[in-house]
Parts: structure tokens; C-alpha cells; sequence
């Protein structure tokens, strides 16, 4: 294959990429925009496509149902909050504790910049503990995002290691995070204050919890008692 043919080939393969990537930003946008006015989803793949002056198929092209729409939404609310630590040049100096308080009051930012529709889609969700399949993504992302921070606090010391815990640290932070959610999405106080003031407490004492201290105290304590008891 000589040189011309082969540029020819990667053009074509950059356009037709370009051109997927711009389907999928429309979708994308119109399916915000008919939930904010609607105040619900579509009533349908076929009548949201039909609005939208698409067919079936180049909706499912990219993507398989509205629950995948929502899900890469709320990805994209991850990425777009590990892109701006980033550009934080300080970042890669802080702490655990800094890194995962600075993720929480990021997160609340891009959120608030989308609160409409998040609010509008998170509504639904009961159960803390299982997102719905609309949220799978982003608990997915989350996860994506916190495991490496969690090995690093075990690495240099901010996060005990302990059994049987150990593996459930990305939980309980997911827990965590759902928490924060919901505390933001009825936080009426300006400029959601009290939200920064929850997060600010409630990563504090996760780490009073699961740093080495109070926590080791008690379990020591308490594997002492269960000894004694047996004596």
C-alpha cells in the first residue's frame, strides 16, 4: 500500500469517526433538552428520533436504550470532573483526604451546572446502596476513579489496612458519595453551603474512621472484651 492510499484510508477513517462522535453529541444534547422541557423521558426511541429527524437505527448506533443516554451523561460528569484535577497543578501534591474532599467539591460544581437534569434523573432513585441501571455508569466511573486513591492511602498510611474491610473501602466511599447526592439535591441554602459544609464533615470523619486511630482503638478494645469474655 503506498503512502497516498494509505492517507487516503486514515482521513476517511478520522472523518468517519468525527461524524459518529457529532451523532452521538446530538443525541446526546437533544435527549437533555427534550427531558428538561418534557420534565420526563422520551415516550419512545421512535418518536424521540422522529423529533429529532434520525432513524432507529442511527440512535442505536450509539447507544441501546435511554438508560445508556443517562449513563454516559453521568459518566461524562466523572471525566469532566478528573479532567479539571488535572489542570489543578497542586493536585498531585495533596493528601488522600485533600484528593477525594477536592473530587467531592468538584463534582459539586459541574453538577450545579446541570442541576436540572441531574435532579430530574436521580429523583427516581430509592435504594442507596443499588443505583438504578440509569446510574450503573457513573457508580462504575466513581469506582474507576477512587480504587487507585484508595490504594495509594493504604500505601503511604492515611488508610488502614484491615481485613474483611479492606476490599469494601470502594463501597462504603460509593455509600458516601450517594449520600452527598442526596444531601445536594434538597440542600435550598444559597450557593449550596451546607452541601460544602457536609462534605467538608462527612470526609473528615471517614477518615477519622478509617484512618489508623479511633477505629483500630475500638476493634482492639473490643477483640480484648471477646478474649476476656471467654475466660
Amino acid at each position: 500500500m503506498n503512502n497516498l492510499v494509505r492517507n487516503i484510508m486514515e482521513a476517511t477513517k478520522k472523518s468517519s469517526l468525527k461524524s459518529k462522535e457529532a451523532g452521538k453529541d446530538k443525541i446526546l444534547a437533544a435527549y437533555r433538552k427534550t427531558v428538561l422541557k418534557e420534565g420526563k423521558e422520551p415516550s419512545s426511541v421512535f418518536i424521540f428520533c422522529e423529533s429529532l429527524g434520525i432513524s432507529e437505527s442511527d440512535f442505536y448506533e450509539h447507544f441501546g436504550s435511554f438508560d445508556s443516554v443517562v449513563n454516559q451523561i453521568w459518566s461524562g460528569y466523572i471525566r469532566e470532573v478528573a479532567n479539571r484535577l488535572q489542570l489543578d497543578k497542586n493536585y498531585i501534591e495533596f493528601s488522600v483526604r485533600e484528593k477525594i474532599l477536592a473530587f467531592y467539591f468538584t463534582l459539586a460544581e459541574v453538577l450545579r451546572e446541570d442541576r436540572s437534569f441531574s435532579l430530574l434523573t436521580i429523583k427516581p432513585w430509592k435504594n442507596p446502596a443499588i443505583p438504578p441501571k440509569s446510574l450503573k455508569g457513573f457508580k462504575n466511573s466513581f469506582e474507576t476513579w477512587i480504587t487507585p486513591i484508595i490504594n495509594e492511602g493504604k500505601q503511604n498510611g492515611e488508610i488502614a489496612k484491615r481485613p474483611l474491610l479492606d476490599s469494601r473501602y470502594d463501597g462504603l466511599f460509593w455509600l458516601h458519595l450517594v449520600f452527598i447526592l442526596q444531601f445536594w439535591a434538597n440542600d435550598d441554602s444559597a450557593g449550596f453551603e451546607k452541601t460544602d459544609a457536609a462534605i467538608e464533615k462527612s470526609v473528615n470523619l471517614a477518615f477519622d474512621l478509617i484512618g489508623k486511630g479511633i477505629l483500630d482503638n475500638a476493634l482492639d478494645f473490643g477483640k480484648f472484651l471477646y478474649q476476656n469474655a471467654k475466660n
